[in-house]
């Protein structure tokens, strides 16, 4: 912005530059919590090749799995039978858990592969979120949050969109109804 000013007959320029940059922790929040319209998310499916069916399809495989791993765990320490497993014995049960997705899914003609990328995503996953995580507020918060991820009914933030995607993308390539 440029102002003029009359001083002693003299004209002073007085300049003032506003730098417009962008706040970091708005940006932040705005990709994190803010909801975007439904045209916008309309486009990004558009754009990313997502179906919608698909996109319920892969929530229910991921939620499966979320269900057989916390219905079946033994392994808390902190409980009346102190239970402690061994990192083999946290593989074993997640490989088990996977292999009765993987047979609940083929009776509905859903054909899962067994290895690759989708299997390593999803294990990542569960021992960040599950087998490693001391906290059991955060273990028990893990259906809802695949719920909340896969619900095409809520609005979604950008962070939610680019969590979607990857999931869908990873699930997309070894994921067939047969």
């Amino acid at each position: 912005m440029v102002t003029t000013k009359r001083l002693n007959n003299r004209f002073q320029n007085n300049i003032r530059i506003y730098i417009l940059h962008s706040n970091p922790m708005e940006n932040f929040y705005n990709w994190m919590s803010k909801p975007l319209p439904n045209t916008e998310v309309e486009v990004w499916f558009q754009v990313h090749n997502m179906i919608p069916e698909k996109v319920s399809l892969f929530g229910d495989i991921f939620l499966s799995l979320s269900t057989t791993i916390h219905n079946t765990w033994l392994g808390d320490d902190n409980g009346e039978t102190k239970i402690s497993l061994s990192k083999q014995d946290t593989e074993n049960h997640f490989v088990w858990c996977w292999k009765q997705t993987l047979k609940n899914f083929e009776l509905e003609n859903i054909k899962i592969q067994l290895e690759g990328e989708h299997k390593e995503y999803l294990k990542t996953f569960f021992e960040d979120s599950f087998y490693n995580q001391e906290e059991y507020n955060i273990r028990d918060a893990i259906p809802k949050f695949i719920d909340e991820l896969f619900n095409l009914e809520k609005p979604f933030a950008k962070s939610d969109l680019d969590i979607l995607t990857e999931v869908y993308k990873v699930l997309n390539k070894n994921v067939n109804h047969i």
